[in-house]
């Protein structure tokens, strides 16, 4: 469900409601001196938000510089000079264009924010100077209709930020995750091309500057405006990048052209490390596609469960849904008792059996319906939709048997039995999904302080 947006009827009302509430008299001193001093006031702006570094990056451009200062001086006067209906409406429909250019080039909204404090200080500045009797009216005038502009502004930004970024995330997953295994070989192919063109032109004497760079080749291209981008935020592409700029920036240009037998050890010695740094690459790339071709999905790579990637969104639709339906649901948060001695006790590889285990256990008991994710380690949360308290601690209940019933399976055919301590919180109405993630880990922590094998229920309050 989309947040609520005023209508232009609704926004034309209230700037109306605002202009009618002072006298004429106040609307025409206020449209006077904006725009005796509209330029001063443009100037004024700019040269204050160019001193803030954030700012400068988007308006240091000569160009933006002399078109803004511009337009800047004409949306001071035209602010101030509506006075009907169609005038209002213009204005309405200016501020949002403004606020959908500023999302689509990025410009961030505390930035207009503070260009908009800014205007307000200096022509309430200039009222109280000048008009001195009138600025007590006239200065709460001037400051509303600039705040009614950044409103209009901030909802047309909101509104086109959020499709610019659907749009983002749509091109990054087609960019990279079209057809994983054939892009995987593809680029895989594309750097050996790379290091085998590296090694004959080194074979055939080529000077430093002669010899293929990196990011320049087939590979470099892909990984900088593709792979980057949608491996964005992964330890991994970081490592690669600094491989990249560590060939073609340190390594390469400490080639001789011609190899004598004085430098033949150091040029070997070199030739060695693009390798290590060509092999460390190609590792890493395999870690992300392995990685984009679970993790971006939203599943967990171990049991095949969700994980946190989606859990607000999914949160956040059941309480929709469950405030428009008059419906319930629950978070039942859960954790293997005394996980960690099976790590100790039989190692890593029977502690991922367990909770594979565990995770088909859970998938084959659980409804359709339900969300089941692995929070981490041996901690899991499923959001069983539907249920009234009652029901929700009856199945929270049959989950805790289950789990207490189940041999589990570890390597050289040893087995094990576990238990699991469960906390549960039902949905009371909070609007905040993290005030019902709280209550189920409280719930939690009571169970696992009180003996564990134990389910509880979480208070309705807070």
């Amino acid at each position: 469900m989309s947040a609520y947006r005023l209508t232009l009827e609704e926004l034309t009302s209230e700037w109306q409601q605002r202009l009618d509430s002072y006298p004429p008299s106040i609307r025409q001193l206020t449209v006077q001196t904006a725009e005796r001093h509209k330029e001063e006031l443009a100037t004024h702006f700019y040269a204050a938000m160019l001193q803030h570094r954030e700012a400068a990056q988007f308006l240091s451009h000569e160009e933006v510089k002399t078109r803004l200062s511009a337009s800047m001086a004409n949306w001071i006067t035209n602010l101030y000079a509506t006075d009907n209906a169609a005038d209002i409406q213009s204005v309405i429909a200016h501020q949002s264009k403004i606020g959908e250019v500023h999302a689509r080039i990025s410009i961030p909204v505390h930035l207009v924010l503070r260009g908009a404090r800014l205007l307000k200080h200096h022509l309430i500045t200039k009222l109280q100077q000048e008009h001195p009797e009138q600025a007590a009216m006239a200065a709460p005038f001037a400051a509303s209709l600039i705040d009614l502009a950044m409103e209009v502004m901030s909802q047309a930004y909101s509104s086109s930020h959020d499709r610019n970024s659907r749009a983002e995330e749509s091109y990054r997953l087609f960019a990279v995750a079209q057809n994983i295994a054939s892009e995987k070989e593809k680029q895989r192919a594309a750097l050996l091309d790379w290091e085998n063109q590296l090694m004959f032109d080194v074979a055939m004497n080529l000077a430093a500057d002669q010899l293929p760079r990196l990011c320049a080749s087939e590979f470099g291209l892909w990984f900088r405006h593709k792979g980057a981008h949608g491996f964005e935020g992964s330890v991994e592409t970081g490592l690669i990048l600094d491989a990249m700029n560590r060939i073609d920036d340190v390594l390469l240009p400490l080639f001789p052209a011609r190899q004598s037998d004085a430098d033949g050890q150091n040029g070997m010695q070199l030739l060695r490390e693009l390798r290590e740094q060509a092999k460390s690459i190609a590792y890493h790339l395999d870690l992300l596609f392995e990685q984009n071709n679970e993790l971006e999905s939203g599943r967990d790579v171990l049991t095949r469960l969700l994980n946190r990637k989606y859990l607000s969104v999914v949160l956040n639709r059941q309480i929709t849904y469950a405030r428009e339906s008059g419906s319930s649901f629950a978070v039942l948060s859960m954790d293997l008792d005394h996980f960690k001695n099976i790590n100790d006790s039989y190692g890593h590889e029977a502690g991922d059996l367990v909770l594979q285990q565990f995770a088909s256990l859970m998938l084959n008991k659980s409804r359709a319906g339900d969300y089941l994710f692995r929070m981490g380690g041996e901690e899991f949360l499923m959001i069983m939709v539907d249920v009234d308290e009652n029901r929700a601690l009856r199945a929270a209940e049959k989950i805790r048997q289950l789990v207490a019933a189940e041999t589990f399976r570890l390597p050289q055919d040893a087995t094990l039995q576990l238990t699991a301590s469960l906390g549960l919180a039902v949905f009371n109405g909070h609007p905040d999904y993290q005030q019902l993630l709280r209550r189920a880990d409280a719930a939690l922590y009571q169970a696992k302080h009180s003996g564990r094998n134990r389910a509880v229920l979480a208070s309705a309050a807070e």
